[in-house]
């Protein structure tokens, strides 16, 4: 069942994805994605990543969404017709995508056990976490403590990211209504 709830959310996500790569209407471009990233946090969520997923929704769906509305209100509503090919772009990504692709040819088999992640740290925080940190959860005793300033860090960067946000679309909305205006 869940396998099927997974290529659901895979198949939706591709559709839009490509609803979103033949939209001229920038607003509505922006909008979709927002939606995509709300997709790709439910897709993290049906396979257990709650974390990944709430960052996802947070900034996938949230920030990026505010950031790119904000660019929009400096531009034009519709993307300008395109002159030329679309030859170098194309490269590029199938380039990088090979790249990442090559990338991968040695890692371990998804959810082999002999993998060296599973025999470095994962059995000190499975067996010792209860004890020195005292909750239950592993993936909470290792998010807030054992990586507590990794994840303070991210905390961090993601108000850093929001308020700026929040002051480039107060300055432009500034400069739209003109400075004399409060």
């Amino acid at each position: 069942m869940i396998e099927l709830i997974d290529m659901a959310l895979l198949a939706f996500m591709a559709v839009v994805a490509v609803t979103v790569a033949r939209l001229r209407n920038l607003f509505a471009a922006v909008l979709v994605t927002g939606f995509f990233s709300l997709l790709s946090a439910g897709l993290f969520l049906v396979l257990d990543a709650v974390d990944v997923a709430f960052t996802e929704a947070a900034v996938g769906a949230g920030v990026a969404t505010v950031i790119l509305l904000g660019a929009l209100l400096l531009t034009d509503q519709e993307e300008k017709p395109r002159h030329g090919h679309l030859w170098g772009p194309l490269v590029a990504v199938l380039v990088t995508g090979a790249a990442l692709i090559y990338g991968t040819l040695d890692m371990p088999v998804y959810g082999d056990p002999q993998a060296p992640v599973h025999h470095h740290v994962v059995p000190r925080y499975i067996q010792d976490s209860d004890a020195e940190i005292g909750v239950p959860n592993i993936v909470t005793s290792v998010l807030a403590s054992y990586r507590g300033y990794d994840t303070l860090g991210e905390t961090t960067v993601i108000f850093t990211a929001v308020v700026g946000v929040l002051l480039l679309i107060g300055e432009s909305l500034r400069f739209r209504r003109g400075k004399d205006e409060p």
